[in-house]
């Protein structure tokens, strides 16, 4: 493979971003979520680490996504809907993607009621 372990770090740190940032996810909700400590999703998303097996499945897990699609070329365009006319996500993938963020966006509403006490 061209360019080594830098261009895998560079690809999975991309695709996790890229699909954090679509799902609507802080880093630190990702790191929660994917049962990781904030600091470790920050340096792989930096490329200053590289993944165990075991990381790799929680963040696939966590992302909504299987292990293989983290390191996949082009999976931002995919992910984002750059992609040619006529081509679509998957109507079982749109459906997630929207089911996640109305329940993130009643999440953010129940809290904010809890905190300013309505």
């Amino acid at each position: 493979m061209n360019g080594g372990p830098e261009r895998l770090r560079k690809l999975l740190s991309l695709n996790i971003k890229s699909r954090r940032r679509l799902l609507g996810l802080s880093q630190k909700k990702l790191a929660e979520t994917a049962d990781l400590s904030a600091q470790t999703v920050n340096d792989i998303e930096g490329c200053r680490m590289w993944v165990s097996d075991k990381t790799m499945v929680k963040l696939a897990e966590a992302l909504q996504m299987e292990v293989y699609q983290l390191l996949l070329p082009g999976m931002k365009e995919k992910m984002l809907g750059e992609q040619p006319p006529g081509s679509l996500h998957p109507p079982a993938e749109t459906l997630r993607i929207l089911q996640y963020r109305i329940k993130k966006h009643i999440d953010r509403q129940f809290y904010e009621a809890l905190r300013t006490g309505l």
